[in-house]
């Protein structure tokens, strides 16, 4: 199934949303409860998968939405419909601040974007969503989420919600590691996994915890400054004390040097 095609426009700097224009008989699925307003003329219908495969059976849908649980994502999706004579809107924001990032699946390696399992906001119509294991357990054990990610598919539009900033690179067969839980997405034609970070002294004292994501090969990554677990670790009490400390896990062994 072909996407439909949309028109879209980003609106805010800091704290994003995302707006979108849709022709007659066009539709926009989205994840429940990030609908911020919609026009006269636009309906929508809570279905049971993302309504890539119309033909689909009952069975089919049900393991599809069984999948978006194992994730943490709600049972249902939501399609916007516009059932108007003109051009009609809709639009959708985030559950926390942050940047709506525009993808076009159609310039993307395989037409697929494997992203972190809370990172898809929306997308167009004929979009597939499905889960993806990470084959390596460590990304697992001290990757966050890394473990359990999203498959993004299709030819038309998909918009990706991430915390504060996001910064997109083109690896050419090289190696780029990042903040466990700032990898927002990337190309299937990467590789991704969970490494330890540098000798004991760095990793107990360094302030960058204990482990790093790795990204290798070639493709493009995306990486965001500010991940919802990370603004939330800063706001708990506490934290600040703990981060001037050391910032890892066990930063708190600091006060064992201290006089």
């Amino acid at each position: 199934m072909y996407s439909h095609e949309i028109d879209y426009k980003i609106i805010g700097e800091d704290i994003q949303i995302v707006e979108i224009e849709l022709d007659p008989n066009e539709t926009v699925i989205a994840e429940a409860g990030s609908m911020l307003f919609m026009e006269d003329g636009i309906t929508f219908e809570t279905k049971m998968g993302d309504g890539s495969q119309p033909d689909q059976g009952f069975l089919g849908k049900l393991l599809q939405a069984g999948s978006r649980m194992v994730m943490g994502e709600s049972l249902f999706m939501t399609h916007f419909t516009n059932r108007g004579v003109g051009k009609r809107k809709v639009a959708f924001s985030a559950p926390y601040p942050g940047t709506v990032m525009p993808v076009n699946l159609a310039n993307v390696y395989g037409n697929t974007l494997i992203v972190q399992k809370d990172a898809f906001l929306c997308a167009a119509l004929g979009t597939k969503l499905s889960i993806q294991f990470n084959q390596r357990l460590g990304a697992g054990f001290f990757g966050g989420e890394g473990f359990i990610l999203e498959k993004i598919q299709g030819d038309g539009m998909a918009f990706i919600h991430a915390g504060g900033v996001v910064i997109e690179r083109t690896l050419n067969n090289e190696t780029l590691r990042v903040d466990t839980g700032c990898v927002v997405g990337f190309e299937p034609s990467i590789n991704f996994d969970i490494q330890r970070a540098g000798g004991l002294r760095s990793m107990v004292f360094g302030g960058e915890g204990l482990f790093l994501a790795t990204l290798r090969g070639t493709g493009k990554v995306w990486i965001q400054s500010m991940p919802i677990s990370k603004l939330v670790q800063r706001l708990s009490p506490g934290s600040a004390q703990s981060h001037k400390e050391g910032g890892s896990v066990l930063g708190q062994l600091g006060n064992l040097f201290e006089d």
